[in-house]
């Protein structure tokens, strides 16, 4: 059995290249598991806001053009009636927002919740 000694373990190591190595790998995991996936968590807040935002021009445009087919359509809703477009395309409006509210609440998360319960 060889008599194994600190000294000859420690022979050729330094401390100071222990702590660089360590700080390096430190560094390197800190940048693999929090720097990468916050990019990528950017990048997918990124491109949602800008669908919700196209969406959204889309639902307004829509409602727009939902108003104005109501006004030439239906000449009789001129005069003392020509607020009731308005209604009808904001009750619409308001019918848009609830389902995408309960779209947004009743989501694949919740589903997901009740499966692994």
């Amino acid at each position: 059995m060889k008599n194994w000694s600190w000294r000859k373990f420690l022979r050729g190591a330094s401390l100071k290249r222990d702590v660089t190595e360590l700080r390096e790998l430190a560094v390197r995991y800190i940048k693999e598991e929090t720097v990468k996936p916050i990019k990528e968590l950017g990048r997918f807040i990124a491109f949602g806001a800008l669908g919700s935002l196209i969406v959204g021009f889309g639902y307004v445009f829509l409602l727009i053009g939902a108003l104005r087919y109501l006004q030439w359509q239906f000449p009789v809703l001129d005069g003392s009636l020509s607020w009731l477009p308005y209604l009808i395309v904001a009750m619409l409006a308001l019918v848009v927002i609830v389902l995408t509210a309960w779209r947004i609440v009743s989501g694949t998360a919740k589903r997901r919740l009740k499966v692994s319960e």
